[in-house]
């Protein structure tokens, strides 16, 4: 029989798990490697925990020198700077708790290195604490984690709350002297902490009068802790600074002096202005300043700044340096407002919160009740705006103010100058080469030394591509090129930044001809093409592509547009009369037509009569023909003066929608109607059999200007897409809707209320007598071939 072995036994205490101490350091004890630190010795220790770093920094900051505000590199020490700090907002506090405060003196001794800060008012009670056993002056100084302001039921608007405070002043110094005089118990306190609150003398208690109330604390900063011999003359600056920002804080009810001088700020405006009259020295004129006090919590202002948002606030007397919810809750309400104004006086701005901010300097005095930061350094306040205890909204008077300071000009500037920047990345550029546009049929010449001579051709759609490039092979392709358009172009003068950036067709069209945003054009020498020929249907829809291509270039290039030649149109027939004789007459405009018909007087005999829908129904045979004969069917636009730019921005800007409709009703002149008596109008009887007077409640009528107008659509009871046909065009798309007969149409429509399959039906024309034949049926649908019947009138 097999005994498995035995093991002994171990305390179960971390057995078999992975020891999380680090290694003993070789050649010390367990006592040496493992220590246990006072909190006082971990102060000294560990620093930057709680006064931040004791290293020195270079950090360009707002310092007090000559009298005036200077932004400058700064070297300093932020520990020794928060020392200072925090003896300051001690005797701000006592401002909160005895509102007859009204006397700050700070004197700061270079050569003693020594530092001394009075307030009056109320003083710290002479008394022993019951629980402590010792005064309450030497507990509140010279004991960590001792605080009025622990009880967070009690709301106070002052800059203590960890207990640590005029402590950590203490520790950092060689000697700490606290002297407090109590009117209340006529007793004056005296007591000497020495050795980083290492030692006390026993206090010293005497005398004062009823009503005597005051508080100093005086300092001797422990320069070795920080590395430093003196105090230097950046750090003098930055204490000096924070000496006038306790000024701007508490008011023209306190007089604060610095050194024996009354500092020569009385308000939150005076500390203002300091910022910005040294801000404007740098500037032709000076910086607006927009100021609310919007109660007793809160004081405001608002200046501009260039590009990057600026702050200075503070919450009970403290600096927060890196703004916080308070300075959040302020601004947001601006930025909205005036973000909501540059969007509505640029559509293509789109702004966001934070450009709006960008273009800000915003100064914030706030109290809030028991306020939260991100350290003991207190440079960002946490606290929600739910929690501050008093409401902060900007007069809408404010917030005009604000608008009208210049910021909107600013940011719609910026805009302009963003887009602009934008739309550069898209510029073309003179080479002889591009690649990644398709269907683009490069000249040979294209960019290169003969480029002026070079025309580049943007045709309707691809049959119309097909058409030019049968014409190209009569003229060769060195000179031309051609590119097809998809449709309509965007109307760029009302488009966004966001559709013109993202529309391909017109980044391809700034490649093919190296267009440049921005650049004035006096020639076009620098372009890869020397013209540019549009070849369009000769009717309403190609008219309307001729518009928008003239409009982009105006927008853009207004300069292009007086170049002789560089823009031109390539016209062709709408309508060919042929004589059987052999005599070929074009016609390229439908009033041509007819009036060389009238001419006929009724003599059409011999002529057959073909009409032109479209680019597509000319044949390559005809193409040829046409680039034959280049000049007869080349149109140069000619500028004439700067009434043709009004007249294009009134065909195409949404602002002259009035304008147009004027220039539009006013065609004729107006004086050539017929008299009123006989001018009307009237339904053709058979509508109301097409839209039944029973439907009518059915429709969405419109409503303008308090007035029911027409109805967003009709309700036909039969399609009259299918009975009239239809063809249209659109950005990338076209369609073709052939005629159906009625009856076919009324059938289906039959079937589909009685929920029968519908049968296919095939094209129909009233008064056709030819043939309509399906040939055949593509995945897309059926194909037809028609065929007509001609008729020899001779």
């Amino acid at each position: 029989m097999a005994f498995e072995k035995k093991f002994p036994l171990q305390t179960s205490n971390n057995v078999n798990v992975a020891s999380s101490r680090p290694p003993v350091a070789p050649g010390k004890t367990i006592e040496e490697t493992y220590q246990k630190k006072s909190q006082l010795e971990h102060i000294l220790l560990r620093p930057d925990t709680y006064i931040g770093s004791i290293e020195k920094h270079t950090q360009t900051l707002w310092v007090y020198e000559g009298g005036e505000m200077v932004h400058r590199p700064v070297t300093y020490v932020p520990g020794l700077y928060k020392i200072f700090d925090e003896i300051l907002v001690n005797a701000a506090d006592n401002k909160q708790r005895d509102p007859s405060m009204d006397s700050v003196k700070v004197d700061i001794d270079v050569e003693q290195n020594c530092i001394s800060v009075y307030n009056n008012g109320d003083g710290v009670p002479v008394e022993i604490h019951q629980e402590e056993g010792v005064y309450v002056p030497e507990m509140i100084f010279g004991h960590l984690l001792t605080s009025s302001n622990y009880d967070d039921t009690v709301k106070k608007t002052t800059g203590g709350r960890n207990g640590y405070g005029a402590k950590l002043t203490n520790i950092f110094s060689t000697e700490f002297i606290i002297q407090t005089a109590d009117g209340r118990r006529q007793k004056k306190y005296k007591q000497v902490f020495s050795n980083n609150m290492g030692k006390k003398s026993e206090p010293t208690i005497t005398k004062c009068k009823e009503g005597e109330n005051w508080t100093k604390v005086t300092f001797k900063p422990d320069l070795a802790k920080f590395n430093m011999t003196h105090l230097e003359d950046d750090v003098l600056a930055l204490m000096k600074k924070r000496v006038i920002d306790l000024a701007g804080c508490l008011g023209k009810t306190v007089k604060v002096e610095l050194n024996g001088q009354r500092v020569p700020v009385k308000s939150f405006l005076d500390y203002v202005n300091l910022y910005l009259q040294s801000a404007s020295k740098t500037r032709p004129e000076s910086l607006p300043r927009i100021t609310e006090k919007v109660n007793e919590r809160w004081e405001i202002c608002v200046s501009l700044s260039e590009g990057q948002f600026q702050q200075v606030s503070f919450v009970n007397g403290i600096a927060t340096i890196k703004g916080g919810t308070h300075v959040d809750y302020v601004t947001n309400q601006i930025t909205n407002h005036v973000m909501t104004i540059v969007n509505k006086k640029n559509k293509n701005a789109n702004l966001k919160a934070h450009t709006v901010k960008n273009h800000l300097w915003v100064f914030v005095n706030a109290l809030i009740d028991n306020p939260a930061f991100d350290s003991q350094t207190k440079e960002t306040l946490t606290t929600r705006q739910n929690s501050f205890g008093s409401k902060c909204e900007l007069s809408q008077e404010f917030l005009k103010k604000v608008a009208k300071s210049g910021v909107v000009e600013n940011l719609l500037s910026w805009a302009d100058f963003k887009q602009s920047k934008d739309l550069k990345k898209t510029d073309g550029a003179k080479r002889q080469r591009i690649t990644g546009i398709t269907k683009l049929e490069d000249a040979n010449d294209a960019g290169g030394k003969n480029s002026e001579k070079c025309t580049l051709i943007l045709t309707e759609g691809d049959s119309a591509k097909a058409l030019a490039m049968a014409g190209i092979s009569v003229v060769g392709r060195n000179h031309y090129g051609v590119f097809p358009l998809r449709g309509k172009l965007l109307n760029v003068r009302e488009a966004n930044h966001k559709q013109i950036m993202e529309n391909a067709e017109i980044q391809n069209i700034k490649q093919i001809l190296g267009l440049q945003h921005g650049k004035e054009y006096d020639s076009v020498k620098s372009l890869r093409y020397g013209h540019l020929m549009i070849m369009t249907d000769q009717d309403h829809d190609g008219s309307h592509i001729k518009g928008l291509l003239i409009n982009f270039i105006h927008t853009f290039w207004p300069s292009l547009l007086k170049i002789p030649s560089f823009l031109v149109e390539f016209i062709t027939p709408v309508v060919k009369a042929i004589h059987k004789n052999g005599r070929v007459l074009s016609f390229y405009s439908m009033p041509e037509y007819e009036s060389w018909k009238e001419s006929l007087a009724g003599n059409a005999s011999g002529w057959s009569i073909k009409y032109y829908k479209g680019l597509g129904t000319s044949t390559s045979k005809e193409g040829k023909e046409y680039f034959k004969d280049l000049d007869m069917h080349k149109k140069d636009f000619i500028w004439i003066n700067e009434q043709d730019g009004d007249a294009i921005e009134l065909a195409f800007s949404k602002k002259k929608i009035e304008a147009r409709k004027n220039w539009l009703r006013n065609f004729e002149g107006g004086k050539d109607h017929a008299s009123a008596r006989y001018i009307y109008t009237r339904l053709s009887p058979i509508t109301r059999f097409l839209f039944p007077k029973d439907d009518d409640i059915l429709l969405d009528y419109l409503n303008e200007d308090g007035q029911s107008i027409e109805p967003t659509w009709y309700m036909p009871i039969v399609p009259m897409v299918l009975v009239n046909g239809s063809e249209g065009i659109g950005t990338g798309w076209s369609s073709y809707i052939p005629n159906y007969n009625p009856r076919d149409i009324v059938a289906n429509i039959r079937r589909l209320l009685n929920g029968e399959p519908m049968e296919a039906m095939d094209p129909w024309y009233k008064g056709f007598r030819g043939l309509i034949e399906k040939t055949a049926t593509k995945e897309a649908g059926s194909s037809y071939t028609v065929s007509g019947i001609i008729e020899d009138s001779g």
